[in-house]
């Protein structure tokens, strides 16, 4: 349970203390580690140094030895001791027994004897000790000279060395504590520098909560991944705002157009509730205003679906229509037959064997949608032009009209959703202001482009471009 509730607390801990924990941890660990490794190759090599040293000494203490070739003997034993001594250093012993372990020379400076006990050897050892608190390096090497078999020992005090580590282990515990401290401090800024861009979202969030959409974050002048989060998050914020704005121009214009319509039937309802249907003439004006504003309700609220529709993301596969001219001429056909007041003028080229990135159906709502406009900004008797052509890898389809036109300030806004030019005089036209809306998302659906020249008194000419292919039969 005492785990559990560690692990819970450190989980709920703040980033930033985590950070800091977390910095000052693995900053500690890579010290620790470093340093133990250092201690240990300093420590090896000091004592291998001493070791070898006490090797050379001992080589050359066994080779004049042997050179003298001594017996031993009772005259011999003062010059071998002479010899010794000039071999011999501070803080070292020199000491020669016999096989039985019987002392038979010893020289020292600074070591007594009975620090070490004197042993016979038949091989060559060395060792580390330690006796009355010192520590001591003992070396042991057989020596044969005629009829003498004994040992030479060489013990050398190693308390200088001990103290050299013992001061280096020390200053690594207290560079460790202040390096502790030190990544401590470092973490808490590292994590104070890095989560600073954080913090300062989290503000612009509740400012956003509390002074609206309009709030942004102040990015530095820098290119690093937290300054690409805090561009980011401004162009999210752009986006919402401009959602936000476009769903609240949607819902008070839909309420605006929805409102007229059921407003005026309200009003020839009650009418004819009070008196109006005794009198057959108001009757029927009623009936007649009544059914025209429901058919505009009902286009109004179909036109709606259709826009809502079009927003939605869409997996499905982009489809084609193959010779996409003659669609086109059918749907002229039928709206010459519906306006016969309007010559339509028509010229399509390179669409055999081609096929238009957009699907059939949607190539024909389009289409109605401008021949639409068209016919409803023109005079009776103009000219309405309808070309198409294959340019490379795209379709370009131009209808122009000869009609009243679109004033130069309107031209940014006529595909918002309900917008109008002259919306008095537009109302009396008919229209529900959503199909240029709904032509803009089928246009952009496909990848398409869309754009309108216009000029007042003279004609409006749409451009639309879409990606084209040649047909292949598979």
């Amino acid at each position: 349970m005492t785990t559990y509730n560690l692990k819970r607390k450190f989980s709920d801990m703040p980033i930033k203390w985590m950070l800091t924990l977390w910095a000052s941890f693995l900053i500690f660990v890579l010290f620790i580690a470093y340093n133990v490794v250092q201690y240990v190759f300093v420590e090896n090599w000091m004592i291998n140094q001493e070791k070898k040293q006490v090797e050379q000494k001992m080589s050359d203490v066994l080779n004049g030895i042997l050179e003298r070739e001594a017996g031993f003997t009772q005259d011999e034993l003062p010059k071998i001791r002479s010899y010794l001594d000039k071999q011999n250093q501070n803080n070292q012993m020199i000491r020669i027994i016999d096989q039985h372990g019987n002392k038979i020379i010893a020289v020292s400076q600074g070591i007594p004897e009975e620090w070490v006990n004197p042993i016979q050897r038949t091989k060559t050892e060395i060792t580390i000790t330690e006796e009355s608190g010192h520590a001591l390096l003992v070396m042991r090497s057989p020596i044969t000279i005629h009829v003498f078999n004994g040992t030479i020992e060489i013990i050398k005090n190693i308390d200088a060395f001990k103290k050299m580590t013992d001061a280096l282990l020390r200053v690594f515990i207290l560079s460790g504590i202040g390096i502790v401290i030190l990544s401590g401090l470092a973490g808490g800024l590292l994590a104070r520098q890095l989560l600073r861009p954080l913090q300062s979202m989290a503000n612009t969030m509740r400012n956003v909560e509390s002074k609206g959409l309009q709030e942004r974050m102040i990015v530095p002048d820098k290119e690093d991944e937290i300054t690409a989060l805090m561009r980011i998050f401004n162009k999210m914020m752009d986006q919402v705002e401009l959602s936000f704005h476009r769903q609240s121009q949607f819902v008070e214009d839909a309420s605006h157009e929805l409102r007229t319509p059921i407003a005026i039937m309200d009003g020839h309802m009650s009418l004819l509730l009070q008196w109006g249907k005794d009198d057959p003439k108001i009757l029927e004006e009623s009936l007649n205003i009544s059914y025209y504003e429901l058919t505009r309700l009902k286009s109004l609220v179909q036109d709606l679906l259709t826009l809502t529709g079009m927003e939605k993301a869409s997996d499905e596969p982009i489809e084609a229509t193959l010779q996409a001219d003659l669609r086109i001429l059918q749907i002229i056909s039928q709206l010459e037959q519906l306006h016969p007041q309007f010559t339509f003028e028509t010229a399509f080229s390179g669409f055999k064997n081609r096929e238009v990135l957009i699907a059939e159906g949607h190539l024909e709502q389009l289409m109605l949608i401008l021949l639409d406009n068209a016919v409803k900004y023109s005079t009776a008797g103009s000219p309405i032009s309808v070309t198409g052509s294959i340019h490379g890898d795209h379709a370009v389809f131009v209808v122009k009209d000869c009609g009243i036109g679109i004033p130069e300030s309107d031209l940014p806004h006529i595909m918002d959703r309900f917008y109008r030019v002259e919306k008095t005089r537009n109302r009396k036209l008919g229209g529900t202001g959503l199909g240029l809306a709904i032509a803009k998302r089928l246009v952009d659906r496909y990848n398409g482009s869309i754009t309108f020249q216009s000029k007042e008194g003279i004609g409006t000419t749409v451009t639309i471009l879409f990606a084209s292919r040649l047909h292949t039969n598979n």
